[in-house]
């Protein structure tokens, strides 16, 4: 009987681990009970975003280039983009971002946009819908799988630092409500849903702010469009009341999850999250994607960023 090149390979394989070990072992043999069963996944892949280096800092506005390298050298999975800080939408450069992300190793997984439907203007909804089409075709055109979007707000805080001020809360312009602003969302969102299905790109509704700031508001959106192409991006520091239970309902149309960490204090207010109990949430319902760290806090980035990936790490290593 011939014996194959593969067949003596494994044989002498298995013939060498039994001499060095003092017993033999078939090669056929399953592998050792304890480790990981087949299709684990040593927890969520970790990104961040490219906020977390800016945070709207004129002296830390580094470029999405150099954001990418040092995630990379940071030890991150991935990139989440903001899409304001991109210097240009034109393609040379979006290809030049990609290829970027290629050679660290790191996949563009997310981007985060704005725009706001919240407006009794027809003209302003149609533009912004626009706005939306555009933007998940750059998502197209940069490989990413999901786009962050917004509701929008009324506008009548002033300015957002005293939206934060008021812990998100506004008042709706005179003559309108929140039921009227219901149904100007959920139109001009469903208008974008026929691109995103075209390009492979699912929109991710944020717990933002506007009719975005309740879980019950994200959702209340989510299932009267009812579309796999519209899901819920999860921002874990968006609920400045009972964040888990919100959470928790948010989780099982969840595509995309930021992080929100507070080193050194929180530019406009700190949370103190429990990430194992968000990971407890997120494994119930087996989300397996992507978490993206928003760094949200005062510290240096150089030194809070690597600290909250290895929080994040351990938190979600399961």
């Amino acid at each position: 009987m011939r014996t194959s090149r593969r067949s003596f390979l494994v044989t002498s394989s298995a013939v060498a681990t039994g001499l060095a070990t003092g017993r033999s072992r078939p090669a056929t043999a399953a592998p050792p009970t304890g480790g990981p069963s087949p299709g684990a996944r040593p927890g969520n892949p970790i990104a961040v975003s490219t906020y977390s280096f800016w945070r709207f800092n004129d002296a830390t506005r580094l470029d999405m280039l150099s954001c990418i390298d040092q995630a990379a050298e940071m030890g991150f999975d991935a990139v989440e983009l903001l899409l304001i800080q991109m210097k240009s939408e034109a393609n040379d450069h979006l290809q030049r971002i990609k290829r970027r992300a290629l050679v660290n190793g790191l996949a563009l997984c997310g981007m985060s946009t704005h725009q706001s439907f919240l407006s009794p203007d027809r003209d302003k909804r149609r533009k912004n819908v626009a706005l939306t089409i555009d933007q998940i075709e750059l998502a197209y055109k940069l490989g990413i799988p999901t786009i962050r979007i917004n509701t929008g707000r009324w506008g009548t805080s002033g300015n957002f630092d005293a939206l934060m001020a008021n812990r998100g809360i506004e008042t709706p312009l005179p003559g309108y409500t929140d039921e009227d602003a219901f149904g100007w969302v959920i139109d001009s969102i469903a208008e974008c849903l026929p691109t995103a299905e075209r390009c492979g790109v699912v929109l991710g509704l944020e717990n933002h702010w506007g009719l975005g700031r309740t879980a019950k508001g994200v959702l209340r959106i989510v299932n009267a469009i009812d579309s796999p192409w519209l899901q819920v991006t999860m921002d874990t520091g968006n609920f400045l009341e009972n964040p888990y239970p919100q959470l928790e309902m948010l989780a099982p149309k969840t595509v995309f999850v930021q992080a929100k960490t507070y080193f050194g204090g929180g530019k406009w207010y700190t949370l103190d999250l429990d990430y194992q109990r968000i990971a407890a949430i997120l494994k119930k319902v087996r989300y397996r994607g992507y978490v993206s760290l928003e760094f949200e806090g005062k510290e240096d980035y150089s030194t809070a960023i690597p600290k909250s990936l290895a929080m994040l790490r351990e938190a979600l290593a399961d």
